[in-house]
């Protein structure tokens, strides 16, 4: 059980989402012996795996190449970077006919042309074959094993990470050449579907260990759900009518445009939608695509088609928004040597800029920065070499070692920051004033934190950092919010409502017990 419980590998990958999967298959491809740790079950966590995805896959026809690119250009407010988006279209389709080979993928085939479509796929089937397509690579997978902190040598590079195997109740402490945090973002534990995963625990751990972020304050994404339900596939909803309570029609609100009419509305009344726009062909293409979202109606009695029904909006933060660890180099290399950044918990500005994806451009997202990620670390470890465990330090500080009493309960901490962070009146209809008072809320609650949050057991320490992560997630995000004085992308100001053509640059930010933002004026985009 020893050996088990500690362990020395070249590359270690923490997460289990298909980033972390696509570290793994390149980290292993490139000569590296590799372990991934995931919180839950590899190929059944996290938000790909119970849901139907569509891809960033398009044809490398320069047309075609450059209509996707300016798809949503305007929309993240024109700080995307065009070589980025390149280098992601040419991965994402190599690694989906490489998925149809290699991943022996059952893609569906056009009856017309006989050739399969590769545009999309069915999440629970996608990542049953990403995960025996590692493990025939030779990765060892250690489920139900989160990780905690990671550890460093004195020269503050990362070299393994520490945490908790769930099975036997057993710390373990994995000592590595070099890191890929693939372990998603965060959501602020708000019950959108698959995020329970998503805590933004890879961010506070790296955090700890001096890294620096982007775009934070493009994680105030929120999905629109059937209210009760977990499932938010807003781009169904690009053919719903929404209504008032006494059924007028809501005017403006939508799924892409429009969605901060629900939200003002819905703090003062219910609001309902209708999929009454989609046709016949639409609705059985709908059905086929995403069968979960229809379950949920077919198990209550309704048509969506027909009926109304009533909508929430619950937050997806980082999972669905943009901001991230911060990449310096095309292999996703943090600021922190030996640690390298993959999927939501990776800025995806290079490619989205400002405004959420969707599934498509972060699927993609997800197979190329792990991919470059995954080849990155093996690199960097063959070249640093497997480190003296003797010689590394644990990084982890807030919910683990507190410096008081070590009395505060994570329920408490967590219900503290999700009542800053999940209110559509403080995190999506942001104003200045109130971005103020939840960010100092927030650091008051940070503080206490410090002092007195930790856990006796393996399963409380985990509920510790999940705590102390939301709470650092959310105080880098409305720091930057604060420090973008506009309306671009998705961080919309009601104090500056706006777009300001001096602020078209990146806002970086970092820190856990002082949060630092500024704007990047070095990656400013032409």
């Amino acid at each position: 059980m020893s050996e088990y419980l500690n362990a020395s590998t070249d590359v270690l990958v923490i997460g289990g989402g298909p980033a972390a999967c696509w570290a793994a298959i390149h980290a292993r491809e490139a000569g590296a012996e590799v372990i991934l740790v995931d919180k839950g079950y590899c190929g059944t966590s996290g938000t790909t795996a119970p849901a139907g995805t569509g891809v960033w896959y398009v044809t490398p026809d320069p047309q075609a190449r450059a209509a996707a690119k300016a798809s949503r250009e305007a929309l993240g407010g024109y700080l995307a970077d065009h070589r980025w988006m390149d280098r992601v279209l040419d991965q994402t389709y190599a690694n989906m006919n490489r998925l149809a080979t290699e991943g022996r993928y059952p893609f569906p085939v056009d009856p017309r042309t006989g050739e399969q479509i590769r545009t999309g796929v069915q999440g629970p089937e996608y990542m049953r074959r990403m995960r025996a397509w590692v493990r025939r690579l030779g990765v060892e997978i250690r489920d139900h094993a989160p990780a905690l902190e990671l550890l460093v040598d004195i020269d503050g590079v990362v070299r393994g990470a520490a945490g908790w195997h769930r099975e036997t109740d057993r710390d373990y402490r994995i000592t590595a050449g070099a890191v890929v945090l693939a372990s998603g973002g965060c959501a602020f534990l708000s019950r959108a579907l698959g995020t329970n995963v998503d805590t933004g625990d890879g961010a506070l751990m790296a955090a700890e260990a001096g890294a620096r972020f982007s775009g934070m304050e493009f994680s105030n994404a929120y999905g629109i759900a059937p209210k009760g339900s977990t499932i938010t596939k807003t781009a169904y909803y690009g053919y719903a009518t929404f209504f008032h309570a006494d059924g007028r029609v809501l005017e403006g609100a939508g799924s892409q445009q429009g969605r901060s009419v629900i939200a003002r509305t819905l703090l003062t009344e219910p609001v309902f939608a209708q999929l009454d726009r989609a046709d016949e062909a639409v609705q059985q293409q709908m059905r086929l695509g995403q069968p979960n979202f229809f379950l949920q109606f077919d198990r209550r009695g309704i048509n969506p088609f027909t009926d109304r029904f009533e909508v929430d909006l619950l937050a997806e933060g980082t999972v669905r928004g943009t901001g991230g660890l911060d990449v310096v180099g095309d292999d996703c290399a943090t600021t922190v040597p030996g640690l390298y950044a993959a999927g939501d918990a990776a800025t995806r500005e290079r490619i989205c800029g400002g405004f959420t994806g969707g599934g498509s451009h972060n699927s993609a997202w997800a197979m190329s920065s792990g991919s470059w990620a995954g080849r990155g670390a093996a690199v960097f470890a063959r070249r640093a070499g497997r480190p003296d465990p003797a010689a590394v330090h644990a990084a982890g500080r807030a919910g683990l070692r507190p410096e008081g009493a070590a009395a505060l309960r994570a329920g408490d901490v967590l219900a503290g920051a999700q009542s800053e962070l999940l209110p559509l009146d403080k995190n999506y209809l942001r104003h200045g004033d109130g971005l103020q008072v939840s960010r100092d809320r927030l650091d008051l609650l940070w503080d206490v934190v410090v002092r007195n949050l930790s856990g006796a057991t393996g399963a409380e320490r985990v509920r510790a950092r999940e705590a102390a992560a939301v709470t650092a997630v959310g105080r880098l995000m409305y720091e930057s919010a604060l420090r973008r004085t506009e309306s671009r992308g998705m961080s919309k100001r009601e104090d500056h409502p706006d777009q300001d053509p001096g602020q078209q640059h990146h806002i970086l930010s970092g820190g856990t017990d002082r949060v630092w933002a500024a704007a990047d004026a070095l990656a400013a985009v032409a």
